[in-house]
């Protein structure tokens, strides 16, 4: 190959170094914030979900940045949204020895000593969060839930009314009702509605708390303010059964107006027979035949046969109106399905009703159910 003329050479060489000097090699980035950007990437593929991703990169600041206090809680989570208990532990124990001073360190193993059935200790992290920080509503819910497991009702009630207290908004109604439900569940429902009705008061009013109140002022025999709770939660939910409760407490009053006017609300939500048969219901009250077998009919039409209730009530109303022998096609039809066939109130009322018209077949096998699930019944109809 001929060689460049002199005066080219030296172009070249200096192009060249002009080249080199406008292409710097790149700057390594500092471990530190190297380490940042890995931290960033791993918490946002928890958060996503890719919990193997959130543990590579994390493995990658690790190993940058192996005394960064966050990594423990953070890995801690990541272990614990896999299910990982021990894992879990292990790293918010490494959690609390690097920042003894944070609240959530304690909780989360508080949380998790609490899952495990270790609850001495779980009560001692949860303790030692809360004197870190009092408002911790996390901390609160779970030393709630531990007494609560001992039996102790008034101390896992205090817990979670101060949970609820403390928490944010969105988190207020299902701790009230988990106070109200524990309550509740040891007969004590009279406390349970105050206590739901101040939470109410307060502000917390989600279609399932003020439903729940509604539900207590019902056992308590306060109707027609159950009524009016029921159409409240109603109007922020998509349940149409929270109207048929409305008007089934109006109905009970003697409000025939207002009954009616909920049950059609519900049918605007959803077409089903069960509201049909309450309609129907209404007819026969007031002894409007035309409208007593208009709603049966489209009862009739709307059935779908998927639920007892709606059969039963169904089954009730055709004999209400003369027919008998249908309804009882409908019912034995239920109380033969297995999962029916122990239900020995079913069965009975089986049995009178084929009593009623004769069908001796049909009064015998549900007599017969009807022994076979409860020895002591002795006597059918």
């Amino acid at each position: 190959m001929p060689s460049l003329p002199a005066h080219r050479a030296r172009s070249a060489v200096v192009l060249f170094g002009l080249a080199a000097a406008a292409c710097p090699s790149e700057p390594k980035l500092d471990p530190a914030a190297q380490a940042e950007g890995l931290y960033l990437a791993g918490t946002a593929a928890y958060l996503k979900g890719d919990f193997a991703e959130a543990h590579r990169r994390f493995d990658e600041v690790r190993a940058l940045a192996p005394r960064d206090p966050r990594l423990p809680a953070a890995t801690g989570e990541l272990f614990l949204s896999e299910g990982n208990l021990a894992e879990a532990l292990v790293q918010f124990d490494a959690a609390v020895l690097l920042t003894p001073g944070r609240a959530t360190n304690w909780s989360r193993r508080g949380f998790i000593l609490l899952m495990l059935g270790r609850r001495a200790e779980a009560a001692t992290s949860l303790e030692r969060a809360l004197a870190l920080n009092p408002a911790d509503f996390n901390a609160l819910e779970q030393l709630g839930e531990l007494r609560a497991k001992e039996g102790d009702v008034d101390r896992a009630v205090a817990a979670f009314t101060a949970a609820a207290r403390a928490a944010p908004q969105s988190a207020k109604a299902f701790l009230w009702l988990r106070a109200a439900g524990e309550l509740s569940r040891r007969g004590r429902r009279d406390e349970a509605r105050v206590l739901l009705g101040g939470a109410a008061d307060a502000g917390t009013r989600t279609g399932e708390l003020i439903s729940e109140l509604a539900d207590l002022d019902v056992q308590a025999g306060q109707l027609a303010e159950a009524a009016d709770l029921y159409r409240e939660a109603a109007r922020s939910s998509t349940d149409p059964t929270l109207w048929d409760l409305a008007g089934e407490a109006e109905s009970k009053l003697g409000r025939t107006g207002e009954a009616e006017a909920a049950y059609r609300e519900s049918l605007r939500v959803k077409n089903r027979a069960v509201v049909h048969v309450a309609l129907a219901r209404l007819c026969q009250a007031r002894k409007d035949a035309e409208c007593l077998l208009a709603e049966l009919d489209r009862a009739l039409a709307t059935a779908t046969g998927e639920e007892v209730r709606e059969s039963i009530d169904l089954a009730d109303l055709l004999a209400s109106v003369g027919r008998k022998k249908d309804a009882l096609a409908l019912l034995a039809q239920v109380a033969e399905e297995p999962a029916e066939r122990e239900d020995v109130p079913l069965q009975l009322k089986v049995a009178a009703l084929a009593g009623k018209v004769g069908d001796a077949r049909r009064k015998a096998e549900a007599c017969a159910r009807a022994r076979s699930a409860d020895a002591g019944v002795t006597r059918c109809p």
